[in-house]
């Protein structure tokens, strides 16, 4: 049992511990029993307001006792200062512990450094880590002039011990009128939220937010409290309602989202025993049920709950903290008064904001609701809602109501904000942060701030449906058009622009129903549709692109692209050129859109081929589809004419032929066709296997070519090998000549998403795949099984097997959905030779911690494939191994 906590009235016996022979465990001791009280009395229901001071408290009487003791008679010369969150007496558990030695000359620091040094080297070795810094008077004021950011440090300065002229002195040379006068302060504390703003992409909604520095953390608090404090340092926020900046109602809702994260972050650091302020997924789940979620009768999971309550919160302080900013510009740093300009019967422009010109304003024009936003794309040289009239808004929500809803003069005003050449994404995410948004679709409500689990989206949907219609309206502005030039392209062939933002808006809001979110999805937009007075021709098109806005995705990723009939079958489930169109921006924009690193050259290509294979088919005319004897002979033709182009004699191209097959004329571009004749015409029967890679193709990937005798285990050993190499495999496919020879050909990425840049690095590879080969085995690294990221381990994807028929090619499609890991091909192709399974090709797909990989098999006479017996046997194999696997 822990001794009881001691009181500030017992400093005196913590100097005495100083009297001790050994003083530095009996520190430790106080301070570990000390950490146990505040956890024992933490209750993540309650306001933790009292468990912050307390910890400031306890530490103040440790470094009290310790300045005295080090400092001697000095104690009283110079200063002992917290800043930060300890000035603030808001300490965290585990929080840093920043404290100024303020002296009074410069010589101070020589005559007094070895106390000093002492001081600080026992804070260390008792564990407290503190953030210290050691400066004179002048020393201090000087840097506080020419950093914005010590100033702000200043600003929450708290004497601990020591010379009260001296900390006096201080606070009066870092008042506004002596340095940083509040115009000038407010400016840069402004720059630094928004260079703090774009390191998190604008959002509040990463599925790990930083609590702390993200949109709507603390951060924005406290920037609402150095800014408010720089004008009127010796009021509390609480003044906030007395100099008009916050009603009663706002003030006590910006404590209440303050006293949520304060919560959140106090268990954060007592479930991590450190300074964390990232909620990993590692954390949620426990979080969660500390915080009294469960399983909500809906199925939505508590993690879920728990992560929508914490959205909710910081949402509502960003907006409290937006309002605030542009209030304290008005009084602090506007030096004179703009007259107002009247931009429509019920709004002016009021220093470049648009306010309403009567506080009734909605309540007599309920439409301005939605007019306002329109009002702002039409008017660009406004900066955005003024405070007040944002209050307005929050206040007049309730009339968004079904009547509302159904008034034609609001569809067609919501309608218009979708048609404006400029500021619709601006202006849906300021509906969205509002709440106006929510309120006019009411199926949108459903997925704000609502997580997906399953790694690769790493925003709510709400916030990821918004980032799609902001990468459409990229693709139609040309400032952006060498970030994706082919898109710029197409979008200029798209004659209804708002026709894609309707379907962007829709595509997942049914996420989170149950069911097909696509089959959901298209209803809701029909309903909309039809309320709005979308023509029939429109209403199709957009129901449509909800209704199959993963098709193109899944068809690019998962299917050979390579086979005409595959081009054949989506270009007859697409129809049109029109809809091909649609659905490629749509795609490229929703994929960008889930997460950044997910976009790379390799999927850049695979889509756009997959668009102009589509293209091609449709205006042939899809009662002609291309027949496989004149795809064959013109991919047969075209790389023989390049060969001859290359000094490739006719006698040497037959020789390299002669054996293979009609699939591989087929399944390889002409590029590739002739990269390998050239390989295999130099290469002899004893310098087998032959390795090769062109580090960029045509896809944006590296291609390595493998060239040997039929053997079991190529697949196996080649994959592997290339796993322990840090590869990504994006593609594989496998020819095997009518003389027993394999061509292996698989596509690959640096597990980062790069290419490969290097040449020792090729180099490397080829050899090391070369070396496996012919030694028919691969030494297991014990980091085989580590490469798993720690999110991945928190998203477990049920193993899911599946088995299709390829009529038209013979074969059957091995659907493997699962948990991606270190191993997983390898083993797969062990398992294929195991059943005596032929593998022509393979699709590789990995999104996140999600494998979902296909495979085109055909086995020897003594097995039946398509047999249900067997296919049970297979299934259960590959699903046994990938057990041992994890």
């Amino acid at each position: 049992m822990s001794r009881p906590r001691p009181s500030l009235l017992e400093r005196q016996n913590i100097l005495a511990l100083f009297a001790q022979p050994q003083p530095i465990p009996l520190f430790k001791q106080l301070l570990k029993d000390e950490q146990a009280y505040l956890k024992k009395q933490f209750n993540p229901l309650f306001s933790v307001n009292s468990l912050l001071t307390q910890k400031s408290d306890i530490i103040d009487a440790v470094l009290q006792s310790s300045w005295q003791h080090f400092l001697g008679d000095a104690a009283q010369r110079f200063c002992l200062l917290a800043v930060g969150g300890y000035g603030r007496r808001e300490l965290f558990p585990h929080s840093d512990i920043d404290i100024v030695v303020l002296l009074a000359t410069d010589n101070d620091r020589n005559v007094y450094q070895q106390p000093l040094t002492d001081f600080s080297t026992f804070l260390w070795d008792i564990g407290l880590k503190p953030g210290q810094s050691v400066r004179s008077l002048a020393e201090c004021i000087h840097a506080a002039e020419e950093d914005q950011t010590v100033m702000t440090s200043l600003l929450e300065l708290r004497l601990i011990y020591g010379n009260a002229e001296l900390f006096q002195a201080i606070a009066s040379a870092t008042q506004a009128q002596n340095m940083w006068a509040a115009d000038l302060f407010f400016n840069a504390k402004m720059e630094e939220q928004r260079q703090r703003y774009c390191k998190f992409h604008d959002t509040a909604y990463n599925l790990e937010p930083n609590i702390k520095e993200g949109p709507g953390g603390l951060r924005d608090l406290q920037v609402i409290t150095w800014v408010f404090k720089r004008y009127y340092p010796k009021e509390s926020l609480r003044e906030l309602i007395k100099y008009g900046f916050l009603s009663q109602e706002e003030y006590l809702e910006l404590v209440a989202a303050r006293e949520i994260i304060w919560r959140i972050r106090f268990a954060l650091h007592l479930l991590t025993g450190r300074c964390e302020d990232r909620l990993l997924f590692d954390h949620q789940r426990e979080l969660a049920q500390q915080f009294g979620f469960g399983l909500a009768q809906n199925g939505n999971a508590d993690v879920e709950q728990f992560m929508q309550f914490y959205f909710r919160t910081v949402v509502g302080l960003e907006r409290l903290n937006e309002m605030l900013l542009q209030l304290f510009q008005e009084r602090f740093t506007l030096t004179h008064q703009n007259k107002n300009v009247m931009i429509s019967s019920d709004f002016d422009a009021y220093n470049g904001f648009l306010e309403a010109r009567s506080p009734e304003v909605f309540e007599d024009h309920p439409m301005a609701l939605l007019e306002i936003f329109l009002l702002l794309q039409q008017h660009p040289s406004l900066k955005g809602i003024r405070a007040t009239t944002i209050r307005l808004i929050r206040q007049n929500l309730h009339r968004i109501d079904d009547g509302f809803r159904v008034n034609p003069v609001a569809n067609r005003l919501f309608i218009e904000i979708l048609r404006q050449p400029r500021g619709i994404t601006h202006e849906l995410k300021r509906m969205n942060r509002y709440g106006v948004l929510a309120a006019y679709l009411p199926s949108f409500e459903n997925i704000v701030a609502r997580m997906q689990y399953d790694l690769f989206h790493i925003y709510t949907v709400d916030e990821h449906t918004l980032f799609v219609v902001r990468n459409l309206r990229r693709f139609s502005l040309p400032k952006h058009d060498s970030e994706m030039p082919f898109c710029n392209a197409i979008f200029l062939l798209i004659a209804r622009p708002h026709i894609l933002y309707i379907a962007a808006l829709f595509h997942d809001i049914a996420k989170g129903k149950g069911g097909d979110h696509s089959v959901i999805g298209e209803n809701i937009a029909r309903d909309f549709c039809v309320q709005h007075n979308i023509t029939p021709h429109d209403t199709k098109l957009i129901t449509w692109l909800v209704r199959n806005h993963l098709v193109m995705s899944m068809t690019a990723q998962r299917k050979d692209i390579s086979d005409a009939d595959v081009i054949h079958q989506f270009a007859l489930q697409v129809g049109s050129v029109e809809y091909l169109n649609y659905l490629y921006l749509l795609t490229v924009a929703d994929i960008r859109a889930t997460n950044p690193e997910l976009w790379n050259s390799w999927k850049d290509t695979l889509l756009k081929e997959l668009y102009m294979a589509t293209q091609q088919a449709l205006r042939r005319g899809l009662e002609n589809p291309i027949a496989v004897s004149e795809r064959l002979q013109e991919n047969m033709q075209e790389a023989q004419q390049e060969l001859l182009n290359l000094g490739i004699s006719v006698s040497s191209i037959e020789k390299s032929w002669r054996h293979m097959s009609d699939d591989y004329f087929l399944r390889y571009s002409a590029d590739e066709i002739a990269w390998h004749t050239i390989a295999i015409a130099a290469s002899r029967e004893d310098e087998l296997p032959l390795v090769l890679l062109r580090p960029q193709t045509q896809r944006g990937s590296a291609e390595v070519f493998i060239y040997c005798r039929n053997e079991a285990n190529i697949f196996s050993l080649s994959t592997a090998t290339l796993g322990q190499l840090g590869l990504t495999i994006l593609d594989a496919r496998i020819i095997t000549t009518h003389d027993s020879y394999v061509l292996n050909s698989f596509q690959i990425l640096e597990q980062s998403g790069e290419a490969i840049k290097d040449l020792f690095r090729e180099v490397h590879i080829c050899r090391a795949l070369r070396q496996n080969l012919m030694q028919k085995t691969i030494k297991q690294e014990r980091n085989i099984h580590g490469r798993r990221s720690r999110q991945a381990q928190h998203f477990p994807i049920p193993t899911k097997i599946s088995f299709h028929e390829d009529a038209i090619n013979q074969r059957i499609i091995l659907e493997l959905i699962t948990t991606d890991c270190a191993g997983l091909l390898s083993t797969l192709g062990q398992v294929f030779t195991l059943f005596h399974l032929e593998l022509h090709s393979a699709k590789i797909t990995t999104i996140g911690s999600r494998a979902e990989d296909m495979f085109y098999l055909t086995a020897d006479e003594s097995l039946s494939i398509s047999d249900h017996y067997t296919q049970a046997k297979i299934r259960e194999e590959i699903i046994r191994r990938l057990e041992l696997l994890r």
